[in-house]
């Protein structure tokens, strides 16, 4: 047989309660023998408690007791075609309930004896509708009150059930009851006396416990409003899911700390007699739900959950004279006992120098004079300090039994911590291994369980979550690449791009939960975005306080690298398309680079030196294996790799210059790419990149253009100077050809200096053979010597460029 329990929004309506009717049948169906155990609709107890309340303090009940009244009989109505029985069942216990009522008024008392009468009513009135809504479904029922089955001790508001009777009345009165459906009411029982009581918390899922037990049943079901377990709150993290199986003592650590699916003691019974709980969804009854059973499964992922507790105080005492004092522990826990103060965690360092503990925030105060209480003579003679108290700290708990003996799993969970800027307070961890618990800032809650949730590979997909600031060419194909790639992504990479904020010079926009779809970013800007400020921007990432953050730049303003270092140091990554950050002063170079490094987050800018190249990385890879560079040379314009490629005998220099700006691939003014600071800028980043301490001022560079060119007032004029200039080009050109070579303008990093000049190259050499506009880097190294390692491809256009940006943003994610 089935144990079938709801909770109090399965029973909380008239819908909600034929959902319950259409489930028994079914279950009936399939498993021939069902019993049935019921809570009071959802809210009603506590209801019934404000009018205790109420009656004791002499104050009006009359709105409260009608209303309770009315929600019931509506429902009756609702629910039966002819409710005439049911109505005088409920109303006679309604009169029962106020004439209880008006006692307690009269006496001016309310007992824990009296509350607990007053409670049982809420069980009491649902599972009279209930059954008689199986009845009327054609299913004979039978509405079973547990106070003559259930027994227990006299403890009013937390009875313990003496179990050796109560399952022998169960065992007796179920043999007795022939084919019917019983629905029993949970939480309630009696004591010895007939008095009635009730069973605490959870205490209806108690009730299906016992049964369960007294019955040996098949297994017992939990009926709620959620689909099971999850592998942590949804309404924190995003990518949370339903876990198909937990064992028992992981769905005890999970409960404990603050999954509220199931409390704890309730799987006491089922636990001893190893039996299965299924926790189902009433309102999604197709959906498998949790199976809790003895042990976990032999294929079960290594975490099973992520739980958390919101809100703690962590307290700590300290002091010289409690090392190897004995009995200190007991002395102090035995003093909280006292006081009523449950402690949640405790942690301990093995000098024995402080002990602190986590305890409800609720009882800080009491927990904090209790300690100064018991101790007032260690505290005067300053054995121990004066106790303290962290407010506003929360505990997060990762918890599987396949945990056990596996190596690296701290370090995975520290490491997601840490590159969210999560600080951890306390730790915790039973030698038992099912549970690591960690305290950190409430605040850091939400950043947290997301972070470890990915990093503990619980998510189907890692989130990334991404700003961008600049939506000019390279911004725009970096949205389309993002829009375009997101089903790869998430399909074969399990990774999930989340676009969280866009900003240009003139509108912004910030998500304020879900994110924004980047293929539709320009109608969001325009709909939803607001006058660009970039330092409330660049706040609102900082205050949003999400794991896994990066801020791309595609801009070229250094306002926006003027936010890079509060970025990094708010453990916010920064990918930069941006060269002004790498090429600025050494300091701020050393900076960012060491704020990155300190906060674990990157800052990466693959495409300030090649575009899409892979540039950078290709020498990180190098360096970290142990090379070292000799020799670096470079051609790292496109601009001037098109120009100096096709300025061939029978052309002028000029001719080629307007070719390379009719084609787009110069700036209005093609001084500024000829004057040669761009290149000079990217020589800079990579001699760095080696190791090379330089400002800009130190890459020495050769002009390709005359005076009279660089001086010219207009464009116009430039180009003017540029055809009497022809003469100086021509006689380099013909003197190259002479020896059978061709003119590049390079970028040498050698012996500790760094340079940019015109040089004739030869056939042997790797730049001799050049087509269109196409950048080239010539690494000499101890390994690449003889024969360099060269990197070459297009080194311009936004569509290259923004691969390379998007290449840097997935860096960012596979961290």
């Amino acid at each position: 047989m089935k144990i079938l329990k709801f909770g109090g929004t399965s029973v909380g309506s008239m819908e909600a309660i034929k959902r319950v009717v259409s489930i028994v049948k079914q279950s009936q169906l399939e498993s021939g023998s069902v019993a049935v155990v019921c809570s009071a609709m959802g809210g009603v107890t506590n209801e019934l408690i404000a009018l205790a309340e109420l009656a004791q303090s002499s104050d009006d009940r009359t709105a409260l007791f009608h209303q309770l009244v009315k929600r019931h009989m509506e429902t009756a109505e609702a629910l039966l075609s002819d409710a005439h029985t049911l109505r005088s069942d409920l109303m006679g216990l309604f009169a029962r309930l106020e004439n209880l009522l008006s006692g307690i008024a009269a006496v001016g008392e309310l007992s824990a004896r009296t509350r607990d009468l007053v409670m049982s009513f809420g069980e009491q009135l649902s599972c009279k509708m209930v059954a008689a809504c199986l009845e009327d479904a054609g299913l004979k029922s039978l509405y079973t009150d547990s106070r003559v089955l259930v027994v227990t001790d006299s403890r009013y508001g937390n009875a313990v059930v003496n179990e050796e009777i109560t399952y022998s009345n169960i065992r007796n009165w179920y043999h007795q009851l022939g084919n019917v459906v019983p629905v029993v009411t949970g939480f309630i029982g009696s004591n010895a006396k007939g008095q009635t009581t009730t069973i605490g918390r959870g205490g209806s899922d108690l009730t299906a416990a016992i049964f369960g037990a007294a019955l040996e049943s098949e297994e017992i079901q939990i009926w709620t409003d959620v689909d099971g377990f999850m592998t942590a709150d949804p309404r924190l993290v995003r990518n949370a899911f339903t876990l198909p199986e937990l064992s028992y003592k992981e769905a005890m650590e999970l409960s404990y700390f603050g999954a509220k699916v199931i409390y704890p003691p309730t799987m006491i019974p089922a636990i001893e007699r190893n039996i299965p709980i299924v926790i189902k969804n009433t309102f999604n009854p197709g959906h498998p739900g949790t199976t809790i059973l003895p042990a976990p499964g032999k294929n079960g992922k290594l975490i099973k959950g992520i739980s958390s507790i919101s809100r703690v105080s962590l307290i700590n005492v300290e002091g010289g004279g409690m090392v190897g004092l004995k009995g200190f522990g007991g002395k102090l826990f035995g003093a909280l006992a006292e006081a009523g103060v449950n402690v949640i965690l405790i942690t301990q360092a093995s000098s024995e120098h402080s002990i602190s503990f986590a305890v409800a925030p609720d009882d800080t105060d009491a927990a904090l004079e209790a300690i100064r209480t018991r101790f007032a003579f260690e505290l005067e003679t300053r054995k121990i300090d004066p106790p303290t108290a962290e407010r506003d700290m929360s505990i997060l708990a990762v918890v599987g039994e396949n945990m056990r003996h596996t190596r690296g799993l701290s370090g995975k969970l520290f490491q997601a911590l840490g590159r969210s800027g999560v600080n951890v307070v306390a730790i915790a961890q039973g030698s038992s291994e099912l549970n690591i618990s960690v305290v950190i800032a409430s605040a850091d809650l939400a950043k947290a369980l997301n972070a470890v949730h990915d990093q503990l590979f619980l998510s189907p997909h890692k989130s990334l979550n991404v700003f961008v600031v600049g939506t000019g060419n390279i911004g725009r194909e970096l949205l389309a690449q993002m829009a375009s790639s997101a089903s790869y992504l998430q399909n074969e990479l399990h990774v999930r791009l989340r676009l969280m904020g866009l900003a240009n010079s003139r509108r912004m926009m910030l998500s304020e939960g879900s994110s924004f779809d980047p293929a539709q970013w320009l109608n969001l800007l325009q709909v939803q975005g607001k006058q660009a400020d970039l330092d409330r921007f660049v706040g609102s990432i900082i205050d949003m306080n999400l794991p896994n953050c990066v801020v791309v730049d595609n801009t070229s303003s250094p306002d926006v690298v003027g936010h890079y270092e509060k970025l990094l140091s708010n453990n916010v990554s920064v990918v930069a398309c941006n060269k002004l950050g790498a090429s600025g002063s050494q300091v701020q170079y050393d900076r960012f680079k060491r704020t990155a490094r300190e906060a674990g987050v990157e800052f990466l800018y693959e495409t300030n030196v090649g575009a899409g190249l892979p540039v950078i990385k290709t020498m990180a890879d190098l360096l970290a294996s142990g090379d070292r560079f000799l020799r670096i040379e470079a051609i790292l314009s496109g601009t001037i790799s098109f120009i100096f490629n096709n300025y061939q005998s029978g052309r002028s220099f000029a001719s080629v210059v307007r070719e390379a700006q009719d084609r787009g691939y110069t700036e209005p003014d093609p001084r500024d790419d000829l004057s040669g600071m761009d290149f000079r800028r990217k020589v800079l980043i990579l001699a760095r990149e080696t190791g090379l301490k330089l400002e800009i001022e130190d890459i020495e560079l050769q002009p390709i253009l005359p005076e009279a060119c660089i001086n010219a007032p207009d464009v116009d004029a430039f180009y003017q100077e540029l055809e009497k200039a022809e003469a100086h080009f021509s006689g380099m050109l013909h003197q190259a050809a002479l020896q059978g070579k061709k003119l590049r303008y390079v970028g040498l990093i050698a012996g500790g200096k760094a340079s940019i000049s015109l040089q004739m190259v030869d056939s042997q050499h790797p730049f001799f053979n050049m087509e269109g506009s196409d950048n080239i880097i010539a690494f000499t190294t101890d390994r690449y010597h003889s024969n360099p390692l060269v990197v070459k491809g297009p080194g311009a256009g936004a569509g290259v460029t923004a691969a390379g940006v998007f290449a840097d943003v997935l860096r960012v994610g596979y961290k």
